[in-house]
């Protein structure tokens, strides 16, 4: 189809997968488990919907701030998904609460710190 974008290939890192477990295990056992089948459906379409533009995600303040521009998020609030474009690839690097201390989570997901 002539003008459509072309598709990206969208990856979850093994950390990635597992905050989706967590989140489905936390919301399953402190709300209800048809909230977290909703919430984790609602985080699958964010994630889902980077493989058609994923340039439109903004960059993480957190990370702008110590001059690192690499990478992007895009949101299903509270949630952040914080991902990286490489290629013709999305990779999923972080899927977390935002009301976290997100600057340590970054900086121990992202920077090994």
């Amino acid at each position: 189809m002539a003008g459509a974008p072309s598709r990206f290939e969208v990856l979850l890192t093994e950390g990635a997968e597992q905050d989706l477990e967590a989140i489905h295990d936390y919301l399953s056992e402190f709300d209800c488990v048809a909230n977290a089948g909703y919430v984790l459906d609602q985080l699958m379409e964010a994630v889902d919907s980077l493989s058609r533009f994923p340039e439109r995600g903004s960059y993480p303040r957190e990370l702008v701030a110590v001059g690192i521009k690499e990478y992007r998020q895009t949101f299903f609030k509270p949630y952040r998904v914080i991902y990286r474009v490489t290629g013709d690839r999305v990779i999923i690097y972080l899927i977390a609460d935002g009301r976290r201390d997100m600057q340590s989570v970054l900086a121990r997901r992202l920077l090994g710190a």
